[in-house]
């Protein structure tokens, strides 16, 4: 799992900057107009560096990637949504209630490989909910929960009329969601836009709440 520290990228995304700073600073400083044309031109070659198309290192959690983990959790979930056997396997469940505790604890730990440990992208856990639980896997967990009991109550596959049974059926189905949610976000590399961590503490200071750390 990476954390705050630097990274290659981190720093390959610096040194190019800091290049064109000091060629700007270069170009103020000539006197020559020949010479300034020549820093002016290779101010232009350095902007048309080409970016790469998708960020190996992914730092922010935006509203994007909540979009992009609904939209993974339902791809991955659909052949489950229509497939009777996850009756049986909710009826399972059921049968032996501790199961629900190591399937939940399974599920966790594989969006946390997928997320952290997986060789897709580095990803960096940036200010995690009370300082433990990083808000991209909170956030990937719920969405795949969410995405499959909606799912599962728009299409008739469970009724809430016995709580018991709806959340052991959706729970077969999170755990399929919930590996669809963390490929979705991930995949496409780090999504432009506002950190949501930024828009919560924003939000926080307009209620009142919220601590300075930014730990919530």
């Amino acid at each position: 799992m990476s954390n705050e520290g630097s990274s290659d990228s981190d720093l390959e995304d610096v040194a190019v900057g800091e290049i064109r700073s000091q060629l700007a600073e270069l170009e103020a400083t000539v006197d020559d107009d020949a010479e300034r044309r020549e820093v002016r031109d290779v101010i232009s070659l350095v902007d048309r560096l080409p970016e790469p198309s998708v960020s190996e290192t992914i730092r922010k959690f935006t509203r994007r990637d909540i979009a992009e983990a609904t939209v993974g959790a339902i791809i991955i979930s659909i052949p489950m949504l229509v497939e009777d056997g996850v009756f049986d396997i909710a009826a399972y469940l059921l049968s032996t209630p501790a199961l629900f505790l190591v399937n939940a604890t399974f599920v966790v730990l594989m969006a946390i490989s997928l997320l952290y440990f997986a060789d897709f992208r580095e990803v960096i856990v940036n200010r995690p909910i009370f300082g433990l639980v990083p808000r991209r896997l909170a956030g990937v967990l719920v969405v795949a929960f969410l995405t499959a009991a909606f799912t599962m109550t728009l299409w008739g596959r469970i009724d809430w009329a016995n709580p018991s049974v709806a959340l052991a059926r959706i729970s077969v189905v999170w755990t399929v969601a919930s590996f669809g949610a963390a490929l979705g976000d991930i995949l496409p590399g780090e999504s432009s836009g506002t950190d949501i961590n930024d828009e919560l503490e924003e939000l926080g200071e307009r209620l009142g709440i919220g601590d300075e750390e930014g730990r919530f």
